[in-house]
């Protein structure tokens, strides 16, 4: 079993580097701020249910039926109403989701409950909390969310896992949950109804999807960045194309902020002299189409920074003002129903993001056609070979990098617009956004492996006659490359090496 090594509190906001490092083992810290949050918002879910009003107040899950029947009474017993809450929602199928997806959705969700407001018991944090101490995983099929009243069917099944039910993972591997929970040294959780429907009712699984995507895809695009100035530079292109007054007056701000990284990554570079004088948009453009992906993935920094800092549950419980979490009258408060679990800003950020990662994509396969183009390459061989037809170089690569490219354009169709009416048309709307999040989280993955490929391409031009790159931090990415990767000479299976590139590329991007 491994051990924690990094630290995440529950006191503030998370980042996508929380969510990347709950793959591992992490301590997750319930602080005292939070522990008393927590403490007075359960405090607050009994005096409204128990306490004088309560007999009239209907509080929804916690005495009702839910969904399309929350008209009807639920179960009387609150162990009976966990179960209630949770044993209709076992309808998913399909593959499991990465454990990666489901551990960052659980910190998310531990982090919406530690905020106080959605009335659970505060020993359900400190459970949660202690599972990722250990890599217990609950394994959560793929397909069943539309990601309207939260993630209900994904989280159901996490929600099982930690109560003994279903299936998990631990140390990698998938085992009867029961057994993954004792091994890991964890009880099974014990819930009541409010419980229950907390940890189901909101959109961690597509709120953690999206940011691991934006992730993959900023450290794709700042990759694909630094590989569009190595290209420049191999070719010994001239860099006019990113003169700072010409992007100035393009008007964008992406395109003034790609341009200036480029710029200082060329620094110190020397054109041939022998290219033509305007180069094919696949390098000309590339400050405009990185720039347009920037200002893109701006846009989905504000979204997923707001869902990681939001609450998604419904209802919520909120004190009278004036009560902190320490005073004797916090059971004062409201409850209010609501759509705080309704995923769509999630799901439109999710459509963005895939639509950006099929254009990054174009870019590095049409950057590594060109490279492999002795029309267009400066002289150099076709496919990189070095002897064609004896060898044949970057061949099969450039075949994959077509199937990886249709592959994320098959998958770039909006889901977030693709609303149908459910749940006998109480969610009469829904969002899409799992399916969106994971989506772009799937795509994303290619990106990469097209950066990869291209990468790797460029790597073989400098083995097969390209010049030594004049901009020395052209030459700094070029050597990583070299040291890393063998030259093609001869022909060998290349998938290992362009997984080898894509790690290395993401070491490379990432601050």
């Amino acid at each position: 079993m491994l051990t924690p090594t990094d630290t995440v509190p529950l006191s503030g906001p998370l980042d996508a580097a929380d969510l990347r490092r709950a793959a591992l083992p992490l301590t997750v810290t319930v602080d005292e701020e939070a522990r008393a949050r927590v403490e007075r918002g359960r405090r607050l879910f009994h005096a409204l249910r128990h306490g004088p009003g309560g007999a009239d107040r209907r509080i929804y899950g916690a005495d009702t039926g839910f969904g399309a029947l929350v008209g009807y009474a639920g179960r009387t017993d609150d162990a009976d109403q966990c179960d209630n809450t949770l044993a209709h929602l076992g309808a998913g199928q399909g593959p499991d989701l990465a454990p990666q997806i489901v551990r960052a959705a659980l910190l998310l969700r531990t982090r919406s409950l530690a905020q106080g407001l959605s009335g659970v018991s505060a020993e359900v944090v400190d459970r949660l909390a202690a599972m990722f101490a250990t890599t217990f995983a609950p394994a959560v099929p793929r397909y069943g969310s539309v990601g309207a009243s939260g993630d209900l069917i994904p989280l159901a099944y996490a929600t099982q896992a930690l109560r003994g039910r279903g299936h998990a993972y631990l140390d990698g591997d998938r085992m009867p949950a029961g057994e993954a929970l004792t091994a890991a040294g964890l009880r099974p959780l014990a819930l009541d109804g409010r419980d229950a429907l907390a940890l189901v009712n909101g959109t961690s699984v597509t709120t953690a999807a999206t940011a691991l995507a934006l992730d993959a895809v900023r450290a794709a695009h700042r990759s694909l960045t630094a590989l569009s100035c190595l290209l420049t530079d191999l070719l010994g292109c001239d860099t006019g194309f990113l003169d700072a007054d010409l992007l100035r007056v393009y008007g964008h701000p992406g395109a003034v902020d790609v341009g200036g990284r480029m710029r200082h990554t060329l620094a110190g570079g020397t054109p041939s002299g022998t290219r033509p004088l305007q180069e094919p948009y696949s390098i000309r453009c590339a400050p405009q189409l990185l720039g347009a992906a920037e200002d893109a993935l701006r846009h989905v920094d504000g979204v997923v920074a707001a869902d990681l800092a939001g609450v998604s549950d419904n209802p919520l419980f909120f004190p009278a003002p004036g009560t902190g979490p320490g005073t004797d009258d916090a059971g004062e408060g409201k409850v209010v129903h609501g759509g705080n679990f309704f995923g769509q800003p999630a799901a439109f950020a999710a459509d963005l993001l895939a639509s950006v990662t099929a254009q990054l994509g174009n870019l590095a396969e049409r950057q590594l056609d060109l490279l492999v183009d002795p029309a267009r390459n400066g002289g150099l061989p076709p496919m990189l070979a070095t002897e064609p037809g004896v060898q044949h170089g970057l061949q099969g690569v450039q075949l994959a990098t077509t199937a990886f490219v249709a592959e994320i354009r098959r998958a770039a169709t909006p889901a977030g617009m693709q609303s149908l009416p459910t749940n006998l048309h109480n969610q009469d709307v829904v969002p899409f956004g799992t399916q969106a999040a994971l989506r772009a989280h799937d795509t994303a993955e290619l990106l990469g492996l097209l950066c990869g490929s291209l990468a790797l391409g460029l790597r073989q031009a400098a083995h097969v006659g390209a010049r030594r790159p004049t901009a020395p931090r052209c030459r700094e990415l070029l050597d990583a490359l070299t040291e890393a990767i063998p030259p093609v000479d001869p022909d060998r299976p290349l998938d290992s090496d362009v997984r080898v590139a894509a790690r290395l590329l993401v070491r490379y991007a990432r601050p």
